[in-house]
């Protein structure tokens, strides 16, 4: 009787890895945008906080917020074009390419986008595209759905659509750039969104404050 080895999960996952085309233009192109769109914003929307480069070009805050909010909508579309070009021009993983996978896949994108598109919904385009830099802050925290189920939805939403992608696609390499996605959103929230974000609204109370002690 012929015997069956089956090859340990972890085997399997560095066969992917191995399976990779890591020279392959397409992955690094893909790699590129992810880590330069957050890059980018962080770095337009800091400078619109202190010079106020945007609001002076397009002649007030809110078209200010809203030229920007496109760009980094549009960059956002060219970003999961490239992932999916990626995707497209490295090998397919046998043990990915499996019906059940399908449909995790398949829930994965239809929570992200609940997640995503919830928050949008909550926030407003100011409140999503960085409207705290040009000013235009909210009066109080959103607290509703998905905002009492996670502290940063969108992105989180954002990452399960392409892990889903990625499974849905049988694709090592979309897995490879998801995980790359995950550290750039957790470093952009960790280090540079969240703690200058609460600076802003600092800010804000202190301005509040002091204008009430002189009013009394």
């Amino acid at each position: 009787m012929t015997s069956v080895t089956v090859a340990h999960p972890i085997d399997y996952a560095f066969q992917a890895i191995r399976d990779i085309n890591w020279a392959h233009p397409t992955l690094w192109i893909a790699a590129a945008s992810v880590i330069f769109n957050p890059t980018m914003w962080n770095i337009v929307a800091r400078n619109e906080y202190r010079n106020k480069t945007i609001t002076r070009i397009m002649g007030s805050p809110i078209r200010g917020c809203y030229f920007l909010a496109f760009a980094i909508f549009t960059l956002g579309l060219l970003r999961d074009y490239l992932f999916t070009v990626a995707m497209d021009h490295q090998p397919r993983s046998q043990q990915l390419d499996h019906f059940y996978v399908k449909i995790y896949a398949a829930l994965l994108i239809a929570v992200g986008n609940v997640l995503v598109l919830s928050s949008m919904y909550k926030l407003g385009i100011t409140g999503t595209y960085l409207g705290d830099y040009f000013g235009i802050l909210m009066e109080k925290r959103v607290t509703g759905f998905p905002f009492n189920v996670l502290e940063n939805p969108m992105y989180f939403g954002s990452t399960l659509c392409f892990l889903g992608g990625a499974l849905w696609s049988s694709s090592p390499a979309g897995l490879a750039l998801t995980a790359l996605v995950y550290l750039v959103y957790l470093i952009a929230v960790e280090f540079f969104e969240g703690p200058f974000t609460s600076h802003i609204y600092a800010q804000r109370e202190k301005a509040r404050a002091a204008g009430n002690k002189k009013v009394e």
